[in-house]
């Protein structure tokens, strides 16, 4: 087609092709990224004048899963997408961070980008493909993005590193970190691992700078087809800023001092509220008719930013009074609530999370319908966060993308060391209810989550905490902070998180403000990082070191018998009759696999033996030489036919009725009569011989067994 242009970028042996030019022309930037038989279509747009009355850029990322994509119809009645998934919503937040940092400063103008998967293959994620062209789409845009920027997916599969791995590849890796950066260093990274180390972090980071300048390349490539070789140049974006700089030498020049010592108030509310009277003074005094107030209030916190900068980089001196490295003081309880399966309360400073875990049967799964294959966890992490915890007043509607990211953060950071089906057959719920907030929340839910977790007698490996870590960087100082308040959060440069148990990270995730950090930098927060989490771990394991032993009086009981996949028809019975004798009876629930597992789920042992023995019987085989007491169902001139197993029944040939010689079977038994009988024989068509015990040969047996019990006493 005229005006269309493409390049193509060879990126670990598969060609990633992006074009524009070809559909979707009337958008600021429209890109169809394309890998095999998956292809993404993004776009972006600006409004032509800023928002008013905002202090925010406000930028909206929308990644869109189209069910036509991979030949599927939605579910449910409207059969339509409906509200975005949890993929959807966390891959939003992916293409957001490493694309915010990059607009200039005081840039109100609405930004939106739309990535729309159009077509999935099933072996190249759409994500990343998705996040390249949200870069390319601004970068080839008049919207003032400094970028571009790359982004892979690093796999780690039997010690080799896979960038961008498929599916199948994910199954097995031991790594899916997702970093995104510029040419020279690393913006944003989040993913999860088993246990790895801080090294191997450290060399797919490595490797994925290097994929990173690739894909790059390629984005410059297309802006010189385009004829834009000096976007960067062209898109500098300045506004009048002299009416703000006599704004800050006024606050400067007439509260220094006192925007000074507020900020080092250690109590967050007293901090907060000493800086708003002070604001509420600034704008009764220079506020003027050509001044307005979201430029006074931005102006005032970039006053606030720089004095706590200052004090953090010239002093070594933190808003509450920490050393750089020190960790607030923590406090950890198990066992806080009565009636649930599990709970912990794990306090670091002002920030609290009360965690709970629950445990379910088979039916309590989480079923997930995407573009993918439907499929279902056994393991989920809920993560609420009220606004009292902050003490804000705000509506409720539900769960916000941040509290959808950080409750995916911390039940990454768990995922790994969560015992499998085998081990443990059971669904695990955990909810983590953030009840003060002051910094670093989704790292207080995974070590309360940890700690909850070995409460409810979940037997996870190992114990795992998490930290978060900042930064400030003014001109070449750098300072990394440990443990990180909400200021200084909002006023650094870095939010740094990493998760894991003494042996390594299972999860991490950063997000920065600034244009990137080298490598050596990411280095030394990842050994503080480390330092920290062994100190939390530490504080942690004096509470509750393992799992409990015994669960929960409350948690459901749970047992797991493997029969035969040709017996499930059995136990289930003609139009299901079996299985619902089988529940009315002891009351047990019960689901049945495929594959021959059966899940008795019970609120008491008796209800679950008992449920357990009824399909034991129903599938158990008869072997010659045993011994079973059954229950004559007819008789007939030849002998009697008696139930040893439910639905299985053998013959006593009249010989086999008795050792004296007999006229009449019902000389000897009755339909309904108890016996106990042993098998001697099973033909090739399974038909069973039984042979009638006599009481003497019974009482035998008895006495011989009670010998063998008296040995033993």
């Amino acid at each position: 087609m005229l005006g269309c242009k493409e390049i193509k970028i060879n990126l670990n042996d598969k060609i990633i092709n992006i074009e524009t030019g070809k559909i979707a022309r009337q958008s600021a930037g429209s890109i169809v990224v394309s890998c095999e038989g998956t292809v993404v279509l993004v776009t972006v747009n600006s409004s032509k004048e800023p928002r008013e009355g905002i202090d925010f850029f406000p930028l909206m990322v929308d990644y869109e899963e189209k069910f036509y994509a991979a030949g599927k119809i939605p579910g449910g009645f409207f059969k339509r997408e409906g509200r975005p998934s949890k993929n959807a919503i966390l891959t939003s937040r992916l293409i957001d961070r490493p694309l915010r940092p990059l607009f200039p400063d005081g840039y109100k103008n609405d930004v939106q980008v739309i990535a729309t998967v159009l077509s999935y293959d099933q072996k190249n994620l759409p994500d990343m493909l998705a996040m390249i062209g949200a870069s390319t789409a601004l970068w080839i845009s008049d919207i003032p993005f400094q970028g571009p920027i790359g982004a892979v997916r690093m796999g780690l599969v039997e010690n080799e590193f896979i960038v961008n791995p498929g599916p199948q590849e994910l199954e097995n890796t031991e790594l899916s970190l997702i970093i995104a950066g510029t040419k020279d260093s690393i913006i944003m990274m989040e993913g999860e691992a088993k246990e790895v180390s801080e090294e191997i972090i450290l060399k797919a980071i490595g490797i994925a700078q290097e994929a990173i300048k690739t894909i790059i390349e390629g984005q410059e490539k297309l802006a010189d087809i385009l004829e834009k070789p000096n976007l960067k140049e062209e898109k500098q974006y300045s506004e009048t800023a002299e009416l703000a700089s006599n704004l800050l030498n006024k606050i400067n020049n007439f509260y220094e001092k006192e925007i000074k010592e507020a900020i080092c108030i250690n109590e967050k509310k007293k901090r907060e509220d000493l800086l708003e009277d002070i604001f509420n003074q600034i704008v009764e005094k220079l506020s003027t008719e050509e001044d307005n107030l979201p430029l006074l209030k931005s102006v005032y916190d970039d006053t606030c930013k720089e004095a706590i900068r200052n004090l953090i980089i010239e002093e070594k001196i933190r808003v509450d009074g920490r050393k750089l490295d020190e960790i607030r003081p923590i406090s950890c309880e198990t066992g806080v609530l009565p009636r649930v399966h599990g709970s912990a309360l794990f306090t670091r400073g002002q920030t609290q999370s009360l965690v709970v875990t629950t445990l379910g049967t088979i039916k309590d799964r989480q079923f997930i319908d995407t573009l993918e294959e439907e499929s279902s966890e056994r393991f989920y992490l809920h993560y609420n966060f009220p606004p009292f915890s902050v003490g804000e007043v705000r509506p409720r509607r539900g769960q916000s993308r941040r509290e959808i990211g950080h409750g995916s953060l911390a039940e990454m950071a768990l995922k790994a060391l969560i015992p499998s089906e085998e081990e443990f057959p059971y669904t695990i719920r955990i909810v983590s209810e953030i009840l003060e907030s002051n910094g670093s929340s989704s790292m207080a839910s995974v070590c309360g989550g940890s700690l909850s977790l070995f409460d409810a007698g979940v037997p996870i490996k190992r114990p795992i905490a998490g930290i978060a870590m900042g930064l400030v960087k003014k001109d070449e100082k750098v300072e990394i902070l440990t443990d990180i308040l909400g200021i200084e959060d909002h006023y650094g440069d870095m939010d740094f998180k990493a998760a894991g148990s003494s042996l390594g990270i299972t999860a991490i995730q950063m997000d920065l403000k600034i244009a990137g950090i080298p490598k050596n930098t990411l280095s030394d927060i990842l050994a503080r990082s480390k330092e920290a989490r062994l100190y939390i771990l530490e504080k942690m394991n004096k509470v509750l070191s393992k799992s409990r032993e015994k669960l929960s009086d409350y948690a459901p009981k749970i047992s797991v018998i493997n029969v035969d996949p040709t017996k499930i028809g059995m136990v289930i019975g003609p139009s299901g009759k079996n299985i619902k004798k089988i529940i009315e009876i002891s009351g047990a629930s019960i689901d049945i696999k495929d594959d021959g597992e059966i899940f008795i789920a019970s609120p008491d042992e008796k209800s679950l033996n008992q449920a357990k023995k009824m399909i034991e019987d129903m599938v158990r085989e008869a072997k010659v030489g045993e011994t079973y007491e059954g229950k004559v169902t007819r008789t007939t001139n030849f002998g009697a036919f008696v139930e040893i197993f439910p639905g299985k029944e053998g013959l006593v040939h009249i010989s086999k009725l008795s050792r004296k010689r007999i006229g009449r079977v019902e000389d000897v038994v009755r339909v309904n009569d108890n016996i106990l009988v042993k098998c001697i024989g099973i033909d090739n068509q399974g038909r069973i011989d039984l042979r009638k015990i006599e009481e003497e040969e019974n009482n035998i047996v008895n006495n011989d067994a009670e010998r063998k019990n008296e040995r033993y006493d």
